[in-house]
């Protein structure tokens, strides 16, 4: 008996280890926190961070999301320019969603 209560700890302490090892080696959010160095002369980083919270928290409740990085600034403003008025997104939301996307492009 004593030797299947050994058995038992040790085999969920090693699922434990595993597991938390294997979170640490899996990618981090697709979707990047603005820091001072995505600024840019036409993006600050309140609008970077608000662009990143809208898009978030507007987009992301309808459905899954895109990563910044598969499309082009370009690409972002005309999908923007379609979605923003069916998320509820003001002109000034969208241009803030766009810069982020756009990385302040």
């Amino acid at each position: 008996m004593n030797r299947l209560k050994i058995l038992t700890v040790l085999t969920f302490g090693s699922l434990i280890l595993f597991s938390s090892c294997l979170k640490n080696s899996t990618p981090s959010d697709p979707y990047y926190t603005p820091t001072t160095a995505n600024v840019t002369p036409t993006a600050t980083l309140a609008e970077l961070q608000k662009g990143r919270d809208l898009f978030l928290g507007r987009c992301g409740s309808c459905h899954s999301l895109y990563s910044p990085d598969n499309y082009s600034p370009t690409d972002w403003k005309g999908i923007v320019s379609i979605m923003g008025p069916r998320a509820g997104l003001s002109p000034a939301d969208m241009t803030l969603v766009t810069k982020y996307l756009s990385r302040g492009k």
